[in-house]
């Protein structure tokens, strides 16, 4: 019974999310459970990204979670830099991942100086 608590414990997701600072907390997540399977044949075709399928509605506390060959990468504004621990908690909350790293892009800093063309 010890070896089968393992298949309780949850898949790493790719996924999009909002984040509501005032609750601490995400208001909004859409995931995808992530298998090697779908790492691998992912390879195989050449597709090195995997994400989410559905396009993110983006908001000023919004972010995306990727693979990325042989990484989880969490792509957000530099609104998340003063956030990261409790991200990382929430992150680790919704999407089970085992490791990911923070990419910071302007993309991702609608309402907080970003200035491009939606």
């Amino acid at each position: 019974m010890k070896d089968m608590k393992s298949f309780d414990e949850p898949m790493p997701a790719v996924g999009i999310f909002w984040y509501d600072p005032e609750e601490h907390d995400f208001f909004g997540v859409y995931k995808k459970e992530l298998t090697p399977k779908m790492v691998e044949e992912s390879l195989q075709k050449g597709i090195t990204n995997i994400e989410y399928p559905e396009p993110l509605h983006r908001h000023p506390f919004s972010g995306r979670v990727s693979w990325n060959i042989d990484r989880f990468i969490v792509f957000v504004g530099q609104w998340a830099k003063d956030k990261e621990e409790e991200l990382t908690a929430l992150i680790d909350k919704y999407f089970a991942l085992p490791y990911f790293e923070f990419r910071y892009d302007e993309h991702w800093d609608l309402g907080h100086g970003w200035s491009g063309d939606l």
